[in-house]
């Protein structure tokens, strides 16, 4: 793994969430996205090197809206930033970590994803991105 490349925020509305993470960090909302493979609209900030994606659900049956109907708005996952995400998939998954997909989604930002389940990372939700090239 390379550096840590975003936190990813759970949130009932971009548009009520964007103007206070602005305030918070300084910085404008860069950009916006529909994932439609996770059902999701998310909003990107960025502070130093540092991103936020906001994560707000497209469906009330979608992962998001359970994870806030559950755990109520706030950090969903930590994400990390992969060289080669199929090697780095197959390496976790024979040390004994559990891939929720068997293979890259496309996610936002121009990345290919995969997330870990939480059970084998103390309860964090991991995701794996690497730059489409």
């Amino acid at each position: 793994m390379q550096k840590l490349e975003h936190i990813g925020i759970a949130v009932k509305s971009l548009e009520v969430s964007i103007p206070i993470f602005e305030n918070l960090l300084n910085a404008l909302c860069y950009k916006t996205e529909i994932v439609e493979t996770e059902k999701v609209n998310t909003a990107f900030l960025r502070q130093g090197d540092t991103k936020i994606e906001l994560l707000e659900s497209m469906d009330e049956d979608g992962v998001i809206a359970k994870f806030i109907a559950s755990r109520g708005e706030g950090i969903h996952h930590i994400a990390f930033e992969v060289d080669n995400i199929e090697e780095e998939m197959k390496r976790l998954s024979e040390a004994g970590f559990k891939l929720l997909s068997t293979s890259p989604k496309e996610g936002a930002d121009n990345k290919l994803i995969c997330f870990l389940h939480p059970k084998t990372n103390n309860g964090v939700l991991i995701e794996l991105c690497q730059e489409k090239r």
